[in-house]
């Protein structure tokens, strides 16, 4: 950023300037942090400027100014595609890290995946896990994983509790843009969920669906104060018995 100046670029009308920073330079510091802290990895494509818009109470001419000066400091490129953050590698991991979800992603290295989250009313079996009152929406992410072929084809669905949405920031800021368009990986998200202190007790229950070819997990993770955080139902394809299996990750020290 210390190469771009605040007068490098035209003033906005939403408002009034603050000493030296105008608005959309403030916008594009509150947008890098976003990009830095892993809320949206590197190459992924990021929200649209309606969204963005939405997102930071500011209107769309003050968006594309910020993401100028993301673009002219090498931060963000824009194809035909959108923007994308271009931030140099990926986020360190702690070797005990979990990319979420768990068990997705297809050991094929052509599997194309697709992840979107909306804000919505969760499936009652998640509502009754999460402790969610009836019809109340939350934070729901799909994901996909299907090989070139379309035969292993692995999909998710999660549902967010009020806890994890409150207590993860990087998760709570996905509530203005959950609008099951824009691209959605939460890989980090129990990454967030350590960082922020809490200690994740995850419960998988594996059994066979009815065509036998498939097997579904449901994952339920709750935190060290027995605090439910999220669950997941999982479908791969795949030939094994129902097992239960549990393991705890420790929150980030």
């Amino acid at each position: 950023m210390a190469r771009t100046t605040p007068h490098d670029h035209p003033q906005t009308d939403d408002h009034p300037e603050t000493g030296d920073q105008p608005l959309y330079w403030r916008i594009a510091t509150q947008l890098l942090g976003e990009l830095r802290d892993g809320t949206i990895p590197p190459g992924e494509r990021l929200p649209g400027e309606r969204q963005l818009a939405g997102h930071f109470g500011v209107s769309r001419e003050t968006v594309r100014q910020a993401l100028e000066v993301l673009r002219r400091d090498g931060l963000v490129t824009t194809d035909r595609r959108g923007s994308h953050a271009t931030l140099p590698g990926l986020p360190v991991e702690d070797p005990v890290s979990l990319t979420f979800p768990v068990g997705a992603r297809s050991a094929d290295p052509g599997a194309a995946d697709r992840a979107t989250v909306t804000w919505e009313t969760p499936p009652p079996e998640h509502a009754a896990a999460l402790g969610l009152a009836p019809h109340r929406p939350t934070l729901v992410h799909r994901y996909q994983s299907a090989t070139p072929d379309g035969r292993a084809v692995r999909t998710a669905l999660t549902s967010f509790s009020a806890v994890a949405l409150s207590e993860v920031a990087e998760l709570g800021r996905y509530r203005d843009r959950a609008d099951g368009a824009a691209a959605a990986q939460l890989r980090r998200a129990y990454d967030w969920m350590r960082k922020a202190g809490l200690t994740l007790h995850h419960r998988d229950s594996i059994s066979q669906v009815a065509d036998a070819s498939s097997v579904r997990v449901t994952r339920r993770v709750h935190d060290q104060y027995a605090r439910p955080l999220e669950i997941t139902d999982l479908v791969v394809d795949a030939q094994q018995d129902a097992l239960v299996y549990e393991f705890t990750v420790p929150a980030a020290g």
